[in-house]
């Protein structure tokens, strides 16, 4: 598969699972979904690879990062955000997110060594601003109280935790360790350390036996995870964590236009600006900039 489609995959799925995130909430603590999510995101993606004999046997080093990753990206990352929601607005929550992509440029460079891209930066600068013009209505209106810097601060920990599993993905995959299997492991993992983080903090673990709650913890699963997870993952072993994570400041836009759709969202003019900025910015990032020539040696 090719990184376009990978690319495009990634996008248009966490696009929609934004509103199958929003089909979760109300009966079922928040952590637990998302054990059952990965969890069962887990069992079935094992079962694939134990089915197509893939090699999942890892030594306790490997453990010890795919338990990193799971931490970091499956479930760290998760609970913070969820628990930021109960006191910000979705508009600092997606602009929050899309400082991913300058932060897997530092810890790019920090931690794997990987050169910093002028280019990628200067995207990523343009794709924030536009995701801030986008959610200006409600970036507008939030206060300056305790519960929201509170908030917005639980947002960056979890952006950075985000940003740190892309990089320990990078070092698995550099490592020689394969995408599918290590991320099967990994979830396994997200879902247990999120289950003893529902546990310290009260959480119980309901079930909500409706279509609308089912249907979407499926697609949450297998596509959510599995597919767009295993697509996110591979790519950003490719083409580095910096430029693949412009994916996630692409995916709001796609989530808004979902919501254009279903439950009438309205494009203003900064908006219209915003998206503007965010498809240029993606062509700053995922262009290459042009190497003149070398000149011929003459004499």
């Amino acid at each position: 598969m090719n990184n376009a489609v990978l690319y495009g995959f990634t996008v248009l799925i966490w696009g929609t699972t934004w509103f199958a995130i929003k089909l979760q909430l109300g009966v079922v603590a928040p952590e637990a979904s998302i054990v059952y999510r990965f969890a069962l995101a887990a069992l079935i993606l094992l079962g694939w690879c134990a089915a197509r004999r893939l090699r999942i046997r890892f030594s306790a080093r490997e453990h010890g990062f795919a338990a990193l990753l799971g931490l970091l990206l499956f479930s760290l990352n998760y609970v913070l955000f969820y628990i930021a929601t109960e006191s910000v607005t979705s508009g600092l929550v997606a602009v929050s997110f899309s400082l991913m992509i300058l932060f897997n440029v530092l810890f790019g460079a920090l931690c794997l060594g990987s050169a910093v891209r002028p280019r990628v930066v200067a995207g990523g600068l343009v794709g924030v601003v536009g995701i801030a013009l986008i959610y200006w209505p409600e970036l507008a209106g939030v206060g300056g109280g305790h519960a929201t810097v509170a908030g917005l601060a639980l947002c960056v920990l979890g952006t950075l935790s985000a940003s740190l599993g892309n990089i320990v993905s990078a070092r698995n995959q550099v490592a020689g360790m394969p995408v599918m299997q290590t991320n099967a492991v990994a979830m396994a993992y997200g879902a247990a350390f999120t289950a003893i983080m529902a546990v310290a903090r009260g959480q119980s673990f309901g079930f909500d036996w409706s279509l609308a709650y089912v249907g979407s913890l499926l697609y949450l699963s297998l596509f959510g995870s599995i597919v767009a997870f295993g697509c996110y993952l591979t790519l950003l072993g490719r083409i580095g964590a910096d430029r693949a994570a412009y994916a996630n400041i692409l995916h709001p836009v796609v989530a808004l236009g979902v919501s254009t759709a279903l439950e009438g969202f309205g494009w203003s003019w900064p908006a219209l600006l915003g998206l503007a900025l965010v498809v240029a910015g993606n062509f700053f990032v995922l262009s290459r900039a042009r190497v003149a020539p070398a000149a011929r040696a003459t004499g």
